[in-house]
């Protein structure tokens, strides 16, 4: 399944849900959390039911409410009838949320997408997550929750970038995705009109080890799926060190166009080739 960007579209709002699904989003995420008040969580789980109910070209999730409210036992039992593609669980806090979820679901097997870092106790779970990897096609964070909770004014400095505690969080976030061999998912990129903004922050989010990114706006979508696509450039010095060491297997180090190239670079060009099929 590619996921390169996926897009949040506001779960009580079906109007959006088709402009949404023919956008350049790999995926969408119909939100019943954050963008939906309580006096309209009902309305958005109809809405989604229904939309459910037929086939899309591309994967729906959903993200539903945190297991601690009310409202979650409401949110899956409209899913179980149609599954989506996968759950985003917001407020998740480790290995114990996923299993907790995996019994609310009845035997029913819908892939599992965490928010990892939006309460102090999910910051000490991190590493946890290896340990349901089964159930699990990626972890993605936030920045927005967290300040909340713990009294902090903002989560970012003036230029946009995130507070040290933040950059922290982000990497964590990174590395547990990895340990658990799912796909690394960025958060948010908040300044919707900031096109070159955007593509700086996907280009470093690539270059970090993220596979893909989340997006709040349609605008938003094309911009990260081109910074998590390989170029052209990319993907023939990828494809040069794959020929090489398959020409020589017994090297440990070859020499490709004057540079060194040794098992981590074979490693980092199996995995540009890797984004081609997925």
């Amino acid at each position: 399944m590619k996921l390169r960007s996926l897009l949040f579209v506001p779960a009580d709002r079906p109007d959006r849900f088709e402009k949404a699904i023919n956008s350049s989003a790999d995926a969408i995420i119909l939100d019943m959390e954050d963008s939906v008040v309580p006096s309209h969580k009902q309305e958005a789980r109809i809405a989604v039911s229904e939309f459910l109910k037929t086939p899309k070209p591309k994967p729906i999730f959903v993200r539903i409410n945190p297991l601690t409210t009310q409202w979650a036992a409401q949110d899956l039992s409209c899913l179980l009838p149609f599954p989506p593609a996968g759950i985003i669980l917001p407020k998740a806090e480790g290995a114990q949320s996923i299993l907790t979820l995996i019994k609310l679901l009845n035997g029913v097997v819908i892939p599992i997408i965490p928010i990892t870092t939006e309460t102090p106790t999910a910051v000490f779970e991190l590493g946890t997550y290896r340990e349901v990897s089964e159930y699990l096609l990626g972890l993605t964070w936030g920045a927005e929750d967290l300040p909340a909770s713990i009294g902090a004014s903002t989560s970012r400095n003036e230029d946009g970038s995130y507070t040290p505690p933040y950059e922290m969080l982000r990497s964590m976030s990174l590395f547990s995705a990895h340990a658990a061999d799912v796909a690394a998912i960025d958060t948010v990129y908040v300044d919707i009109k900031n096109q070159d903004g955007l593509a700086a922050y996907a280009a470093r989010s690539r270059r970090d080890g993220f596979s893909g990114m989340m997006a709040i706006h349609p605008s938003q979508t094309d911009i990260i799926n081109q910074a998590f696509t390989p170029t052209d450039t990319e993907i023939k010095q990828a494809q040069s060190i794959v020929d090489a060491f398959k020409s020589d297997p017994d090297a440990g180090a070859l020499q490709i166009n004057g540079k060194m190239v040794d098992a981590p670079h074979l490693v980092q060009a199996k995995k540009v080739l890797a984004r081609l099929k997925n």
